[in-house]
C-alpha cells in the first residue's frame, strides 16, 4: 500500500497536477488493479490532466497494487 510519504513524492515531480494525483492515489482503497486504470482513464479525459500526472497516477496504482 502506498504511504502519504510516497503520494507526496509522486505529487510533487515536475508538471504533475499535485492535488490530483494526492486525491486519485488516496482514494484507491479497496479499488482492484483494472477498476483503478478505468477510472484513471476516464478522470484523465474528464479533468484533462496531462502526461506528467497521468504518469505519476500510475506509477502510483502499480506500486500500490504491487505491494498486495
Amino acid at each position: 500500500m502506498l504511504t502519504a510519504k510516497r503520494i507526496e513524492e509522486l505529487a510533487s515531480k515536475p508538471n504533475v497536477r499535485k492535488i490530483a494525483v494526492e486525491n486519485f492515489l488516496s482514494t484507491l482503497g479497496d479499488m482492484d488493479y483494472n477498476s483503478a486504470l478505468g477510472n484513471l482513464e476516464l478522470d484523465a479525459n474528464l479533468y484533462n490532466w496531462n502526461t506528467a500526472t497521468v504518469s505519476a497516477i500510475r506509477e502510483g496504482i502499480r506500486e500500490h497494487f504491487s505491494s498486495k
